[in-house]
């Protein structure tokens, strides 16, 4: 049998999709033509233009969120072969087809592959993830970070609110209210900042209540799984330690 040309090769998707947040999820096959540099983005558009299944059927649009199409949003998160990760970085040609695409389950599914992040987007707030410095007046310039600090703080902020980590994380699901890695991580972003040093207690306390850092079980997967390479169980270290002194702090200041 002669191979088949970039005209004639076809992709195959088997994508999960959920008409509604109370229906029940089911499987439908989409197959589209091949394109040198396809990602899945790209072919979710393309079903998006042509919304037909492989039985020729035709169906509503495949509903899913992006923005920036360049892994910095961290809006097209979905579940890709099995993997949690971001849908405009995964290349048709360096995946396993069928390829199977999934809504994270971590989050309440909206529709089809957009889900609701405010599980992760609550944690933020509990824990300040912020510099308070609003002001009706020009503050001046803030104080000055030693480089050192700044080069490991620079990577923690590069934290795009994917929720992947949330999703590899076994102890983040809906029968616990684990805060998940990337808020613990952002505390520790924030509390190294000279201003933001401010409310390093607060946060602390927030990371001390039910649902915070006891919840951690060690497996690591969201450092294996983050699309920015985060050291998220680095943070998670750190913060047991600044957790600790806190907790003795306040045990011999009563």
């Amino acid at each position: 049998m002669a191979e088949q040309t970039a005209s004639t090769k076809k992709v195959k998707f088997i994508i999960t999709r959920q008409d509604s947040p109370e229906s029940a999820p089911y499987a439908e096959e989409f197959e589209l033509p091949y394109r040198p540099g396809m990602n899945v983005i790209s072919a979710l558009m393309e079903i998006q233009r042509n919304p037909q299944n492989a039985k020729g059927e035709k169906v509503a649009p495949v509903c899913w969120e992006s923005n920036c199409l360049e892994e910095v949003c961290g809006a097209c998160s979905m579940v890709i072969n099995g993997k949690p990760r971001q849908a405009c970085a995964a290349l048709v040609d360096k995946l396993e087809q069928p390829i199977r695409v999934q809504p994270m389950r971590t989050f309440p599914v909206v529709r089809d592959l957009v889900i609701d992040r405010s599980r992760m987007f609550n944690a933020l707030k509990r824990v300040k993830a912020w510099i308070p410095i609003d002001g009706t007046y020009d503050l001046g310039p803030g104080p000055r970070m030693a480089e050192k600090k700044r080069q490991w703080a620079y990577e923690l902020s590069k934290c795009m609110t994917c929720g992947v980590c949330l999703e590899a994380c076994p102890n983040v699901n809906d029968k616990s209210d684990f805060i998940g890695p990337a808020a613990i991580s952002q505390v520790r972003l924030f509390n190294a900042h000279p201003t933001g040093e401010m409310n390093a207690d607060e946060r602390l306390d927030a990371l001390m209540d039910d649902g915070g850092i006891e919840g951690c079980g060690n497996s690591q997967n969201c450092v294996r799984s983050c699309p920015k390479g985060i050291p998220l169980t680095t943070s998670i270290a750190e913060i047991n330690k600044q957790t600790t002194k806190h907790l003795f702090k306040k045990w011999l200041s009563v």
